[in-house]
């Protein structure tokens, strides 16, 4: 085994570890995952001549993005603000500040694309203010997704041919970046994305999420349906659980957007034992030891029934509210699926 020095933290944390989770099933475990495409876009931007070292760095974030691009900042010296809303609790606030980062927290959602769109008119007020200024912009910057090529590497040169990748979305970078990928070697694998219950990305309407970390209440412009064979919807108790099994049964303490990808990945793999599955599972639990692991909390709130043994298959999108439910989405674009559906 040969070992070595990294330059920094953001270089030895950067990239996935892969894991085995059972038979022909591995889960792709990173630290923090959004730690890799902040890094990638803040160094491409540097040699584009878009960033140099006074320009402020100013972006919003839930929280994964932002503590990546905290990260790299401490390391560059840049000054980063970052506006969020309350989904940024203390814990990571705390953290966040202690790296050099100005936190800005919007409580007030917009008339219209609610709290998200409120943060990002903050964001345009505030680049406003800094003449010399940088938005990553994780949501449409393309250079989100094309980070994932190192990660399609990692998985292609540590398990050989995938069938199928399983992941959460988001901001649509991770799971549309390493899909791309690793189709350029394995063309028929599949592609399922974990969304949750009223997110918009694949034709719900706009509503409370529970489950955090994954969906949207915009349409990112990194999305690229046309890479999707199949959608699944799942909430908070699921996830929860999943997270708790991949704990007590794997010694992973991860976040539960890993534990969604997880639930779904495991039903796949369970109905495909001949097909080699890759689970993505983007963040640590830490963020959650308060929540997600901690019984009492699960308890009130009744998350502690029995979880969903399989998904219901639903006719529509629409269709998919409220149980864990799955969608053949067929590798269409959104426009093309809605308009089969008759809606717009």
């Amino acid at each position: 085994m040969k070992h070595f020095a990294f330059a920094d933290i953001g270089e030895a944390q950067r990239l996935p570890r892969i894991v085995c989770l059972g038979p022909r099933t591995y889960g792709v475990v990173f630290s923090l995952m959004k730690l890799l495409p902040a890094w990638y876009i803040l160094s491409s931007a540097a040699k584009r001549g878009e960033l140099g070292t006074d320009t402020v760095i100013v972006e919003t974030t839930s929280g994964t993005f932002g503590l990546g691009l905290a990260m790299q900042t401490a390391l560059s010296g840049h000054q980063l603000i970052l506006v969020g809303d309350p989904a940024i609790d203390k814990r990571l606030r705390d953290r966040l500040e202690g790296m050099g980062a100005q936190v800005e927290i919007v409580t007030e959602p917009a008339k219209h694309g609610g709290i998200q769109q409120a943060r990002l008119d903050r964001v345009a007020e505030i680049r406003a203010q800094h003449p010399d200024s940088y938005c990553p912009d994780q949501y449409a910057n393309p250079d989100n997704p094309l980070s994932y090529s190192y990660v399609a590497e990692v998985i292609a040169e540590s398990v050989g041919q995938v069938d199928c990748l399983v992941g959460p979305i988001g901001s649509g970078g991770s799971m549309c970046g390493t899909t791309r990928h690793l189709r350029t070697a394995f063309g028929d694998m599949r592609a399922i994305a974990v969304d949750t219950h009223h997110s918009v990305i694949f034709g719900q309407a706009d509503g409370h999420r529970g489950l955090r970390g994954l969906g949207n209440s915009l349409m990112p412009a990194n999305v690229d349906h046309g890479v999707f064979d199949e959608v699944h919807w799942i909430g908070e108790a699921d996830a929860y659980a999943a997270s708790r099994r991949l704990l007590r049964g794997h010694a992973l303490f991860t976040g539960p957007t890993s534990g969604a990808a997880f639930h779904v990945g495991r039903w796949w793999a369970n109905a495909n034992p001949d097909a080699t599955t890759v689970i993505m599972c983007p963040d640590e639990g830490y963020r959650y030891q308060d929540t997600v692991y901690n019984p009492h909390w699960i308890a009130e709130r009744g998350l502690d029934g029995p979880v969903s043994s399989e998904p219901d298959t639903v006719a529509t999108p629409g269709d998919g509210v409220g149980a864990w439910s799955r969608f053949d989405w067929g590798r269409r674009q959104l426009a093309e699926v809605l308009a089969a559906n008759g809606a717009r």
